[in-house]
This record gives structure tokens, sequence and C-alpha cells, in this order.
């Protein structure tokens, strides 16, 4: 039953956004306040839930997938309008190879902690799925996008426009910083973070110490997403604006100019987040938990599974990949299936067809400004691409390890 209300309040969102072109926020809020009162959720704790959902998503939103996103796309912008060719055809198979690495490859959070859970070698886990993502991020990046241009032309006949993330500029050579100062600059958040990553893997072997001395705690810190962008915001600030002698005024007004771009992005995404917040609040996940309780389903593919039902249910790859792991762990001892594999294959089904309640969709979608459709025909499908892969490459080194 409440799988049935999922899908009902998925189509009431459709409906608002796609027939009545209310404005998507709206929408997601609106939604949200019905699928809570379907699944039971009380009166007076609806409003608490909406507030906690989209504070916790757009508080969150610089962990890895995104930071990655935000990074990389003024790039994948500037050579698109450059080449004069489509978003989408240098888009797809970027965005693939970061879901890839948001499933699959630690030092990712949720590989790190899926490994935990399981009581998997993080060494073996990267190694197992490197061999998995390399065929999978062929498959899912460049063939899927010669494939998928034959059903979704009017998305791939939108041109690289700049103006989508900001006003654009062009620049002589000698206006711009060094190849050395833009790549340090812009991936210094990253770096900050990998750093904090593996610091834990070598020192305590990925496990969570309750950071007992001052190193580790100051590295625990700067590795936090939201600490590390703000600390690569000041380095921008010297590098790209006072040591090439730009005034501080000049700096800030680009930055508020780049703020006002992106505002009614991130009221969607907190929205998003309201959604999904509502859905487990609403026992959701529990609902799922249980249906798969007695089934004599293959360990690997059972988690696969599971993790699937949760990811189209709540939204969230995180929440999937951890609560389906949490349910199938005691089939590792009992069965004496590889533990890494299991790591892999729960990642992999978390990251299965991204829809309307999960914040990714909606970032996808705005960034490269697809409609709904185009979207789910895009980057939905390519998430169903990437989390079957994912399953039969699984499949695949099981019968030799």
């Amino acid at each position: 039953m409440k799988l049935l209300i999922v899908a009902i309040g998925v189509v009431i969102l459709l409906f608002l956004i796609s027939k009545c072109k209310l404005n998507t926020f709206i929408s997601l809020i609106i939604t949200s306040l019905i699928t809570g009162l379907l699944l039971g959720v009380p009166l007076d704790k609806l409003a608490g839930l909406i507030e906690k959902g989209i504070g916790s998503q757009v508080g969150h939103l610089a962990l890895f997938f995104e930071v990655g996103l935000v990074l990389l796309l003024p790039i994948i912008f500037a050579i698109a309008s450059e080449l004069g060719i489509s978003l989408l055809y240098l888009g797809i198979p970027m965005v693939a190879a970061l879901s890839i690495t948001h499933g699959f490859l630690p030092p990712h959070p949720a590989p790190v902690a899926i490994s935990e859970i399981y009581h998997a070698n993080i060494g073996m886990v990267l190694l197992y799925g490197i061999i998995v993502a390399i065929p999978t991020v062929l498959i899912a990046g460049p063939l899927f996008t010669k494939v998928i241009q034959r059903f979704v032309p009017s998305a791939f006949n939108k041109k690289g426009d700049l103006a989508v993330i900001g006003e654009s500029k062009k620049f002589q050579l000698n206006e711009t910083p060094s190849f050395a100062n833009s790549l340090v600059t812009s991936l210094f958040p990253v770096i900050l973070m990998v750093i904090a990553t593996l610091y834990e893997l070598i020192v305590h072997g990925g496990k969570q110490t309750g950071q007992s001395n001052l190193l580790d705690k100051i590295i625990a810190f700067i590795g936090t997403p939201s600490i590390a962008m703000l600390i690569s915001l000041i380095l921008a600030i010297y590098t790209m604006g006072i040591r090439r002698r730009k005034s501080m005024k000049e700096l800030m007004i680009s930055f508020e100019e780049a703020i006002k771009g992106i505002a009614m992005m991130l009221l969607i995404i907190g929205g998003g987040g309201a959604f999904k917040e509502i859905l487990i609040a609403g026992g959701v996940g529990h609902y799922v938990t249980q249906l798969f309780a007695h089934s004599t389903l293959s360990p690997l593919i059972l988690a696969w599974l599971i993790a699937v039902v949760l990811r189209l249910a709540l939204g969230s790859a995180t929440v999937a990949a951890l609560t389906a792991s949490s349910l199938v762990v005691p089939l590792v001892a009992t069965t004496g299936v590889n533990p890494v594999l299991m790591v892999i294959a729960t990642g992999a089904g978390s990251l299965f067809f991204s829809h309307v309640n999960d914040a990714g969709f909606w970032m996808f979608k705005e960034y490269f400004n697809l409609s709904v459709k185009e979207t789910l025909m895009t980057w939905s499908v390519l998430e169903a691409v990437i989390s079957i892969c994912g399953l039969i490459g699984v499949l695949i080194l099981n019968i030799f390890v």
C-alpha cells in the first residue's frame, strides 16, 4: 500500500509540473504535504519534516557527486559553447563517470560506509569497483549517448549556453589565469576531501575513531564538504582575484550574481529533499525491508534488488544503499558470498532510475535546461543503465572470484 501511495505522489507531482505548469518547488512542497497525509504522517509534524528535508538537503548539497557536477559543469558548458555542440553530448559521459564513482568506488563516503557494514576490504572494493566501472563507463557514457540521441533529439538540439550558469564573457588568452592556477583552484575542494578520506583509510583503516588527537580533528574539519568549499572559495578569491589585481568590490559583485543564478535551483533541490524526508518519515523504507525479509534470491541479486526498490521509493542513493546493506548483511556470513561483491552490488542498485524524488534529478534538469520528460529519458534511463551494468559486472566477477 505504501508503494502505491508513493506512486500516487509521483503522478501528482508530474501532473502539477507538466499539466498545471506550476513552479517545480511549489509542486514539490504540495506533493510532499499530500503524500505525507496519505502515508499517515501526523498533521502537526508535516511542516517540521518539510523544513528538515529542505534544510538537510541544501545543507549537505556539497557531498561529493554535487561537488564534482558543480566543478565540471562550467568546463562542459564552455567547451560545448565553443564547439557549438549539444550540452548533453559532453554532459552525459561526465555525469555517468561521476555517478559510477558515487556508487561503486571508495573513497566516496557511500561505498566506504557499505564496506564497513559488510566488513569488506576497502582496497579490494576499490580494485573490483574499477574492474566493473571501466566497461560501465564505456557503455553508459559514449555508447548510451549515441543511442539516446535517436530517442530524445529535442534534448540534444540545445546548444551550449554559459548563461545557464551565469553571465559569460569572451576573454583574450593573456587575460586568463595559468593552467596550473586554474587546475589547482578548481579542484581544491576535491583535493581536501580526498586528503581527509585517504588519511582516515591509511591511518585508521577506514574506521571512525572519534578523532582522538589534534591532527585527526584538523584533517576531519578541512575534509568536511562545506568547510572544504569555504577554504577553496577563500583560495579562489586570492588566486583568481587579488593575485590578478581585481578589486574586492568587483569580486563580491560576481559572487552576488552567481548566487542569483542558482537561487531557484537550490529551492528545487531543497523541495526534493522535503519529499524524500516525508517518504522516510512515512515508513516507506521500513515497509520495503519487510517485503524482502524472507526472500530466497541470491544475496548479490537480493542486495541489488532491495537497493533498487528503496531508490525508487525514497530517492536517496545513500539511504537506499545503507538500508539495503543493513538488511542483507547476515547473508554474508550464512552463504559465504564475497562481501566485496556485495558492496558493489548494493551500490549499483542504489543508483537505479533516479526520478522526481531525487535531488540529482532536479540538478540535472535545471543545469541542462531540460523538460521533465527529457530528464526522465536521459538522466533516469542513464542511471538505470549504470545500475544494470554494475549488477552484470558483479555477477560475472562472482564466477571467477
